[in-house]
C-alpha cells in the first residue's frame, strides 16, 4: 500500500475517534453550562421574589386603606367640623382625596397596571360624585346637607367603584400568594 494512503488512514484512525470526544464533551460542558445558568437564574428570581413580596403586599395594604379612607362616609368623619357650609365640606373632601391619592402614588410600582387603572378611575369616581352633588347643594348651606345629599346618592348606586376596587385589589393579591 502506498505509505502516504497509510499515514492519512493512520491520522484518521487517531483524529476521529479525538473528534468524537471533542465533540461529545462540548456538547456535555454545553449543557452543563446551561444548567448552572438556568439555576442562577432561578435562584436571583427567588431572591427577588423573597425582596419584592413584602412590598408588594405592603402596596397591596396601603392601597385597601387608601380606598378605605377616600370613602365617603370616612372622609365626612374626617373633615367635618362644626359650623361648616357646604363649599368648604366640599373643597375639605376633595382636598382629603387628592392628598390621599398622592400620599399612595408610589405603590404603583407595585401592582398591576390594570389594578392602578382601577385605583385611579375610583378616585375619580369619589371627586366627580363630589362635585355633581356639590353642585346640586347650595354652597352656603350647612356641610350637613352636603353630607345627606351624599350619603342619598350612594345609595342610589348600583355599584361603586371602590367596592370593585377593593375586590380588585384582594384577587390579585391571592394570586400573587398563589
Amino acid at each position: 500500500m502506498n505509505p502516504i494512503i497509510e499515514v492519512l488512514l493512520e491520522l484518521l484512525k487517531i483524529t476521529v475517534p479525538a473528534l468524537i470526544v471533542f465533540f461529545t464533551v462540548y456538547v456535555l460542558m454545553k449543557q452543563y453550562q446551561e444548567g448552572l445558568r438556568a439555576e442562577r437564574s432561578h435562584e436571583t428570581l427567588q431572591k427577588q421574589r423573597k425582596t419584592t413580596l413584602p412590598l408588594r403586599l405592603t402596596a397591596y395594604e396601603r392601597l385597601s386603606l387608601f380606598c378605605e379612607r377616600i370613602s365617603i362616609p370616612a372622609m365626612v368623619m374626617r373633615v367635618k367640623t362644626p359650623n361648616m357650609q357646604a363649599a368648604a365640606m366640599r373643597l375639605a373632601l376633595m382636598m382629603a382625596v387628592q392628598q390621599e391619592f398622592e400620599h399612595n402614588i408610589t405603590q404603583q410600582v407595585y401592582v398591576s397596571d390594570q389594578l392602578w387603572q382601577i385605583i385611579k378611575l375610583s378616585k375619580d369616581d369619589i371627586l366627580n360624585m363630589i362635585n355633581l352633588v356639590g353642585d346640586s347643594v347650595d354652597p352656603q348651606a350647612s356641610a350637613d346637607e352636603l353630607v345627606n345629599a351624599l350619603f342619598a346618592a350612594l345609595e342610589e348606586r348600583e355599584s361603586i367603584p371602590l367596592n370593585t376596587a377593593l375586590a380588585a385589589i384582594k384577587k390579585e393579591a391571592t394570586l400573587l400568594l398563589a
